[in-house]
């Protein structure tokens, strides 16, 4: 976990985007995610989360704000180039290429320095061993969550040192779900700074280091994870009964 003195890794400022012209998304939106630290961003369906995430990936153009990368403006630069510079992403929806076995997704993921295979390969399969044991199998015979982990396990490949999840938990049994944020958390204790969109806003609390709330496109709430887990306010908006439960 962060200590708290570091500067910052990466820092989103004042961030406008969205896929229509003329129509926002976000609104504004900023961010900071130091070494080593993990930072949840949560909030209500349609808020902008997922849009946010893909704007820090160069999927979605930033219309106005800055993005950086200890210092560097990578604002709107292709997600090739983030790649190769350590950021990883992985996606909700059609992460894995399901034709593929384990390991020619892993091999994809190391498509730009394919002479790390020995290295990567052994480090990913420490983190998910099952990937080391199904290396030969398609992927899309394996279950939901043994699927997220080979999608972040690509993502893994090129040693990133900034990960961006957009909702890793999504369609996940409640099994797999607990699975897939024990091996998020074991992950960013490894290093890597995780920046993890999740509309399971408890067990997202539960796990970061710090939390944003985003609502309509803009910062509704900001402060660590624990503090925001028991703030009556975001309980009543956000967590619910699944919250005061708690």
């Amino acid at each position: 976990m962060s200590d708290g003195t570091t500067s910052n890794l990466v820092e989103a400022s004042d961030v406008v985007a969205g896929y229509l012209p003329g129509v926002d998304i976000l609104n504004g939106c900023n961010l900071t995610l130091s070494e080593g630290e993990l930072v949840g961003i949560i909030g209500p369906n349609g808020a902008g989360k997922s849009t946010f995430v893909k704007a820090l990936f160069g999927l979605v153009n930033i219309r106005s704000g800055l993005v950086t990368l200890r210092g560097d403006d990578i604002t709107n630069l292709a997600a090739h180039t983030l790649v190769s510079m350590g950021v990883g992403y992985v996606p909700q929806r059609q992460n894995v290429f399901q034709t593929l076995t384990v390991e020619e997704n892993l091999k994809m993921g190391l498509f730009l320095a394919p002479e790390r295979w020995d290295e990567r390969f052994a480090v990913v399969s420490e983190l998910f061993p099952i990937l080391a044991e199904r290396s030969r199998q398609r992927a899309g015979f394996m279950s939901g969550g043994e699927r997220q982990m080979l999608a972040m396990g690509r993502a893994l490949m090129m040693s990133p040192s900034v990960l961006l999840l957009d909702e890793p938990s999504a369609g996940l049994s409640p099994a797999n779900q607990d699975m897939i944020f024990d091996r998020i958390r074991q992950i960013a204790d490894t290093g890597v700074s995780i920046v993890m969109v999740e509309q399971n806003a408890r067990r997202c609390l539960q796990i970061c280091d710090r939390g944003y709330v985003l609502d309509q496109g803009t910062n509704a709430y900001t402060g660590p994870g624990h503090e925001l887990l028991h703030d009556p306010k975001i309980i009543d908006l956000y967590l619910g009964t699944l919250g005061r439960a708690q």
